[in-house]
């Protein structure tokens, strides 16, 4: 009986380590909402029994069981210089943008590879079964799959874009699928699809002929006898993307691209006795106010801030404001801090709306929870996310650079007092929770799933192993023109003569 006993206790032991994985997660981009997204999955992967070694800018104060952190906090100061500049980035040429972007990713990208607890990993013999990294213009770090000869997983922070695309093998398609940098939604008119090729084409070739050469020149720096970048850029099994139908339009997607939107939303917390309190006595409702973890509302020009600050002082509504100072002017309806439980006071009943600069997170987070947005873009896609939801009817928008009290006024009151706003962020809320499992359990299956068959190389497209002028049909085209040419020169040719020798034939009649 206890020999028995013994047997099973030691068979179920070796089944628990057999399904145990060593999983390394590479999420270092130095802003909380990327964290966020890292640290969601990799801790839920823990909690499931995996052991999990994280990379990332925000180490926690308490250990987790299975869980292991890599510090690369110290590029945090570098990162954070950068982020004044983000006000004016609408003013941007499209180039402009795009290179903002990726200087930003070379900035971070060495600084990661130049950490401390980075080169002790790689110098390390360790041995991971698949690597989890977050793409956010860090191609290089693509090589830690290299190193740990595993599959590799991408994590997108967001929908694909010019900087994706490429590598999961997805083409352009211009006629109905937005770029990033527009504010169109699928439904253009000539003038906005021509706009949006433009976009499209000078994203493509700004990814291959810029990107793509300064972040293989960054891997060389630090690995001389790396390969090309991109013989192994085009690896990944999986790509898990943030995105959502119930946010934007439908866009086709390869079998290797999984939307998980919405994955990172924890359930609710209860809140602390201080937020509990301002928002159970807030019965015409509260306002959530939240700029995100890259831009400051203390750094608002003094006009702007009185704007806001005006417009609050006269609503029925009490306001909770991310702001990172003190704020001595502000009304008694005001509750400010430098940080807020964003989503659990989302989900509190008595949230009515969503003052953002419509970053992807907050938005879900908002959708999510079923709360209408007024936004106030800035930067990157935050423009297009408040393009959706004003089109699809659960959001306001407003320009962040002409901001003044009168429009701001307008715009709050609309959405408070409008009920369509309320009622289709309702809706969209049920389309993102009306699903066969949810997003934190279909991310995990698809890692594990790429551990049990080594890699899923059957779901990789033939379209990642395409030169970009193979991919568009470039050279069959070319060559279809080269045909044309060649039979019209001919039959030019032949007709030409044709025409001389009848012109020859009739003269010589003539002349008999």
């Amino acid at each position: 009986m206890n020999v028995h006993f013994v047997i099973i206790f030691l068979l179920f032991i070796a089944v628990d380590f057999s399904s145990s994985l060593k999983i390394l997660g590479v999420f270092p981009y130095c802003a909380h909402s990327h964290f966020s997204l890292g640290f969601r999955l990799m801790k839920e992967l823990a909690d499931r029994g995996h052991n999990v070694t994280f990379v990332s800018c925000y180490p926690q104060s308490k250990p987790i069981k299975n869980f292991r952190e890599i510090s690369v906090s110290e590029i945090r100061g570098p990162i954070d210089e950068t982020k004044p500049s983000l006000v004016d980035f609408g003013k941007f040429s499209v180039w402009s943008q795009m290179n903002w972007v990726s200087a930003l990713g070379e900035l971070y990208t060495r600084g990661v590879l130049s950490s401390k607890g980075v080169q002790e990993l790689w110098k390390s013999n360790e041995e991971f079964d698949v690597v989890v990294i977050e793409h956010f213009v860090n191609d290089a770090l693509t090589y830690f799959h290299k190193r740990f000869n595993c599959p590799l997983v991408t994590l997108v922070a967001g929908p694909t874009t010019m900087f994706t695309n490429h590598m999961a093998g997805i083409p352009i398609l211009p006629a109905f699928v937005p770029n990033i940098l527009s504010d169109y939604d699928s439904k253009m008119n000539f003038w906005e699809r021509l706009d949006n090729t433009y976009k499209q084409v000078l994203g493509e070739i700004f990814v291959r002929s810029v990107h793509v050469p300064s972040q293989n020149n960054i891997l060389r720096e630090f690995f001389p006898d790396a390969p090309d970048l991109r013989t192994f850029l085009y690896n990944s099994s999986i790509f898990l993307i943030c995105s959502h139908t119930s946010l934007s339009d439908v866009v086709p997607l390869q079998q290797n691209i999984k939307e998980i939107g919405g994955y990172h939303v924890p359930p609710p917390k209860p809140l602390s006795e201080e937020y509990k309190i301002f928002m159970e006595n807030a019965t015409q409702g509260v306002i959530l106010f939240s700029m995100g973890s890259n831009l400051k509302s203390a750094n608002f020009e003094p006009e702007k801030k009185r704007a806001i600050l005006k417009t609050f002082s006269r609503i029925k509504q009490k306001v909770i404001w991310k702001f990172e100072s003190d704020l001595p002017e502000k009304p008694d309806n005001v509750f400010i801090s430098s940080w807020l439980p964003q989503s659990d006071i989302l989900a509190h009943p008595n949230t009515i709306g969503f003052i953002s600069h419509g970053g992807l997170l907050g938005t879900t987070e908002a959708i999510y929870h079923g709360v209408p947005i007024l936004g106030l873009p800035t930067f990157w896609d935050q423009k297009k996310n408040i393009e959706e939801a004003s089109r699809k009817g659960y959001g306001l928008k407003l320009d962040f650079e002409n901001l003044n009290e009168e429009v701001f006024a307008a715009a709050l009151d609309e959405l408070i007092n409008n009920p369509k706003y309320s009622t289709t962020a309702k809706e969209r809320s049920r389309i993102m929770h009306d699903l066969p499992m949810k997003q934190i359990d279909e991310a995990v299956f698809w890692i594990e799933y790429v551990v049990r068959h080594k890699g899923a190389a059957h779901l990789k497209p033939a379209a990642v192993t395409l030169k970009w002028y193979e991919m568009y049909l470039l050279d069959v085209l070319l060559f279809l023109l080269t045909i044309a040419a060649i039979i019209f020169y001919v039959t030019k040719t032949v007709v030409k003569l044709l025409i001389c020798r009848k012109k020859t034939f009739v003269d010589k009649n003539k002349s008999d």
